[in-house]
Order: C-alpha cells, then sequence, then structure tokens
C-alpha cells in the first residue's frame, strides 16, 4: 500500500532517529569521562565485569554474583551523576520511541511511529498541500446547503456516501464521479476521503487532468536522453487517483487516449479512482468520446451531483 520512496524515506528517517540518540548517549558518556575520575573507574569496572559476564555465561559458570556486582556499579553510576547535577539517565540512549527503540518495529509488527511516518510521507505526496490539515468530513459544514431543503438533501446524501466510500476503502475499491459548479464542496469532499485512505496507509495521488495528461505526454515523446524515469507510471499503480477539474484540459486525440487508458488500466487493476468536474453530463458527453463517457456515467463510477451558488465566494 505504501509506495516505495515513501517507505525508504521513513525508514530513514527512523534510522536517522536511532543514531541521533546513540551518538547522543556516547558524546554524553566522552565528556563526563573527562569531566570525573569517579565515572571513568566506575565505567572501567563495568566494562570488565561485562566481558566476564560474558566468559562465565559462555562457559556455564555461576553468573549471580558477577551480575549483582553490576547491579551494584550502575547503581552508584546513577548516584554519582545526580552527584555531579545530571539527571540518573544521563548518558542513557533516549530513543524517540521507547516501543521499538528507533527500529520501526516491534517483533515482526510494524512500530506504530512508522506507521505515522508512512502517513505523513504519504500527505505529503499526494499532492493535496496544506487541504488535508484544513478539509475533513467532520468541518463539512451542511447548513451552507439549508438555503434549498433539496439541494441539502441531496448533500447530505453525498456526504454519507463518500464516508461510507472513505470508511470501507479497505474492503472495496469503488469509483466516484462529482459533478458540480466551482465552490460547491466537491474538493472538500475529495480531501475528507483521501485523508481518511491515507490514514489506513493507502497511497493516495492528487492532480488536475491538465498535469496528468502532460506527465503522459511527457513520457511519450521525450528524448532517449537525459531524465529517464516515467512521470506517469505513478498515476497507473496509486491505490486512489483524484483527478481534478475534468473537462478544464486542452483537449485533443493524445488527451482523450491517455484518459481512457488510464481510467481503463486502473479499473482492469481494480484501483479506485475519483474524478471532479465542473462540466454537466450534457457537457461531458459532447467533449469525449463514448467509451469514455460510458466509464465514467455508466456502472463503473458512482456519480455525485454537487448543485448551488458558490460558497467560496459566500464565504
Amino acid at each position: 500500500m505504501y509506495t516505495r520512496d515513501n517507505y525508504a524515506a521513513s525508514k530513514q528517517e527512523i534510522e536517522r532517529r536511532r543514531l541521533n540518540a546513540i551518538n547522543t548517549a556516547e558524546e554524553r558518556n566522552a565528556e563526563l569521562a573527562l569531566e570525573s575520575e569517579e565515572i571513568r573507574e566506575i565505567d572501567a569496572e563495568l566494562k570488565g565485569t561485562g566481558l566476564l559476564l560474558f566468559k562465565t555465561a559462555c562457559m556455564g559458570g555461576d553468573i549471580e554474583e558477577i551480575r549483582k556486582r553490576n547491579v551494584e556499579l550502575n547503581a552508584k553510576r546513577r548516584r554519582t551523576l545526580v552527584k555531579l547535577g545530571y539527571p540518573e539517565d544521563y548518558t542513557d540512549v533516549h530513543y524517540t520511541c521507547t516501543a521499538c527503540s528507533d527500529t520501526g518495529f516491534v517483533g515482526t509488527r510494524m512500530c506504530n511511529c512508522l506507521k505515522q511516518l508512512l502517513i505523513t510521507k504519504n500527505i505529503q505526496s499526494s499532492g493535496m498541500g496544506n487541504l488535508i490539515d484544513k478539509q475533513s468530513f467532520d468541518n463539512f459544514n451542511l447548513e451552507i446547503y439549508k438555503d434549498s431543503p433539496d439541494n441539502c438533501k441531496r448533500m447530505e446524501k453525498n456526504l454519507k456516501i463518500a464516508r461510507d466510500f472513505a470508511d470501507n476503502f479497505a474492503r472495496h475499491h469503488g469509483n466516484l464521479l462529482l459533478i458540480g459548479t466551482t465552490g460547491t464542496g466537491k474538493t472538500h469532499i475529495s480531501t475528507a476521503i483521501a485523508r481518511v485512505v491515507i490514514s489506513q496507509g493507502f497511497d493516495v495521488l492528487y492532480d488536475s487532468v491538465q498535469n496528468v495528461v502532460s506527465d503522459f505526454e511527457a513520457d511519450k515523446f521525450r528524448s532517449g536522453y537525459g531524465h529517464t524515469d516515467s512521470v506517469s507510471e505513478k498515476y497507473l499503480e496509486c491505490d486512489l487517483l483524484i483527478l481534478d477539474d475534468l473537462g478544464a484540459e486542452f483537449t485533443s486525440q493524445f488527451s482523450v487516449s491517455a484518459l481512457y487508458n488510464l481510467i481503463n488500466t486502473r479499473q482492469n487493476k481494480g484501483l479506485s479512482t475519483i474524478i471532479s468536474t465542473n462540466l454537466s453530463a450534457t457537457e461531458l458527453a459532447g467533449k469525449y468520446e463514448g467509451r469514455i463517457y460510458s466509464r465514467i456515467i455508466g456502472s463503473d463510477f458512482t456519480v455525485l451531483r454537487f448543485e448551488g451558488k458558490d460558497h467560496r465566494i459566500s464565504r
């Protein structure tokens, strides 16, 4: 579910935290060794008892007295640190996450700290910027639709469908087509869905249809020199793709073909797509050939209509 790049970046961050904690402890130990002769003497004896403990255990000998002395030395060291004005755990390794000691895993189970990092990386790479921090199901305001009882009822239904889509994403990958004029709530609903789906560990991408088509065009017509990594493959692989502003892109034979291949490939792979458009169903039918129109208006997509005034202007 997580992209390879996001997983690698998250693991790298976890490892950075771990090394930073270890290095800090080593630096503090080195500083104290210079400052206190008593600490140096205790550390030297601890090193000796540690080695003796290991050797005795390997030979099957009795380690109880050595273990007791080791405990006594550690307690003495803590008291000495406090006497010197430091916390007794000053030279311990202080990991960011005590559950996994900054490894990312508790046994074979992924630790919550790594899961949270992956969610953050997924949000950052989703293309939704700060919208996810601002827009959610909880702050979707149905009151702004109260001027029209029919429209308010429709939006209540849209909100329920969108919540169900997000909450059940792991079990059912569907598709949504959001139709409505500017400022009627399409972006807010899309963002709210993305927020929930990303929190479940899925990879989400959001971009305008124009930018997506441009990336496919760049891959098709680039030369064999320089940058060779695909910039469009991500749209064919992510768990949820949110295509914004269908119909605003420059329409050409290539753009129509790219859109059809994108939608068709994702459906064949069982991947979910949300498309938003300011065009009506009639305008979509006039702009796109039958095979695209039948895909997004037919049974493959659940159509949500958004009506009313531009609430962004109202606010």
